[in-house]
């Protein structure tokens, strides 16, 4: 069966930077809703008329995948806001109360970046903002796609990647 919408297909994947750094690999398949809103629109359109079995090679530059890094969603708070327990790494939604930066997104995924004695890095941007990345796709399956993946635009693994569709700024990855 061709790959086209709206259809099911079984993915694995390298994803790497531009210098085929490795960033993630998908090794057991993973099913995608194409055509709706599971991949990414040059991830799909890479995809299109290919069959199980076939390699695609896909180059996404920072405004195809996460979009431009944004220095204005990095901002410094102070310590005493955060719990004791903090880490580099660790995700808060929105800033903490109390916080003194104006005018940042209150529905963004914060990461910790750097940790001082008296304030915090905390960076709204995703961690692949910025970055060009190169995806060699796998297909392991095409199969016809359920009333409910149809009605849906995606078969609900929205736990899982980190090319799903959602544009740049809502990504929560």
């Amino acid at each position: 069966m061709n790959i086209e919408a709206p259809c099911v297909v079984s993915l694995t994947w390298l994803l790497t930077d531009a210098q085929n750094h490795p960033i993630d690999e998908l090794k057991e398949p993973v099913e995608f809703f194409y055509g709706g809103d599971d991949l990414l629109a040059p991830v799909e359109d890479a995809l299109a008329g290919h069959v199980e079995g076939d390699e695609v090679r896909v180059q996404l530059e920072p405004e195809q995948a996460f979009g431009d890094y944004k220095s204005e969603l990095v901002c410094f708070e102070d310590r005493k806001l955060f719990p004791e327990a903090l880490e580099t790494g660790m995700a808060f939604e929105g800033l903490p109360p109390g916080a003194a930066t104006p005018d940042m997104p209150a529905d963004t995924i914060y990461v910790v970046t750097e940790i001082y004695p008296s304030h915090v890095v905390l960076d709204g941007n995703h961690p692949l903002a910025g970055m060009a990345l190169r995806l060699t796709i796998s297909v392991r399956g095409v199969r016809e796609a359920d009333e409910a993946e149809t009605e849906a635009r995606s078969v609900g693994n929205n736990a899982f990647s980190v090319l799903d569709a959602a544009a740049p700024d809502e990504q929560l990855h």
